[in-house]
């Protein structure tokens, strides 16, 4: 028997997938969450800002070169991350659209080539006979679906095409969002001094709950139980915490 969460679900998918809904989906098109962009510059701000929070706290310097290269942290590297996500994401396109441009050359200078290798992709989909001949007439009868079709099929590549810079945008602003947090109380004393007790001590755990949020929010996306994302994300970030006040040690007895 059904529960009632089992039927409320059912009763969802069915809304979801009303004919018209279904029409304007694939008219409309995937949309572009941005949110690999948005998880990496997140994680990776908060990553490195503790880490030299951690190395310099480690090495017994004095708050000001904590915030001095905390923010020099923020500015560049997060500039640099959403630099090279900007040309990486904007190389993608490039590439996906030379394939296109390649395939509709080799449309108009081979076709029958071409043909067959429809006939070949579908033929692994399981189609045969009569139905795998309809339907390689079908794709080869509109020059674009003939072309998305090898895009997708012989290459790999997605059909979607990614904002370049709305790619990067996204990543400097999780970048510099999160990261300024393990910052947070160190700025605080510097603008109230004596304001924060043990600003390292109150900077890890702020750093914790920002991994942990960050985390969370990507098991929502990716339907992964949000305890056990958080979680996972705490411990990777503890890991490369861990190591930059190891450091940070180590030095201060090399050198002090």
């Amino acid at each position: 028997m059904e529960s009632h969460d089992d039927l409320s679900e059912l009763e969802e998918f069915r809304a979801h997938h009303h004919p018209h809904l279904i029409a304007q989906r694939l008219e409309e098109g995937p949309d572009s969450i941005y949110l690999k962009e948005f998880i990496y510059g997140a994680v990776d701000g908060a990553i490195t800002t503790f880490a030299i929070v951690a190395g310099v706290a480690g090495a017994g310097m004095s708050a000001g070169v904590i915030i001095i290269l905390g923010f020099a942290n923020l500015l560049a590297d997060g500039f640099s991350m959403a630099v090279s996500n900007y040309l990486g994401t904007r190389a993608e396109n490039q590439h996906r659209q030379k394939i296109r441009q390649r395939e509709f050359d080799e449309i108009d200078k081979f076709p029958e080539g071409e043909v067959e290798e429809v006939r070949q992709i579908y033929a692994r989909k399981g189609f045969e006979g009569n139905l795998l001949e309809d339907a390689v007439e079908v794709i080869v009868s509109d020059r674009e679906k003939w072309v998305d079709t090898m895009v997708q099929e012989e290459f790999g590549l997605s059909l979607q095409t990614h904002n370049a810079f709305k790619a990067g945008l996204a990543t400097f602003v999780a970048f510099c969002v999160v990261g300024f947090i393990p910052l947070i109380t160190y700025v605080a004393n510097w603008i109230m001094p004596g304001a924060v007790a043990d600003p390292f001590i109150w900077s890890a755990g702020l750093t914790v709950v920002a991994f942990f949020w960050v985390g969370a929010m990507k098991g929502r996306f990716v339907d992964q139980y949000w305890l056990i994302s958080g979680l996972e994300t705490v411990v990777i970030g503890g890991i490369a915490a861990s190591m930059a006040y190891g450091i940070g040690v180590l030095l201060k007895g090399l050198v002090g």
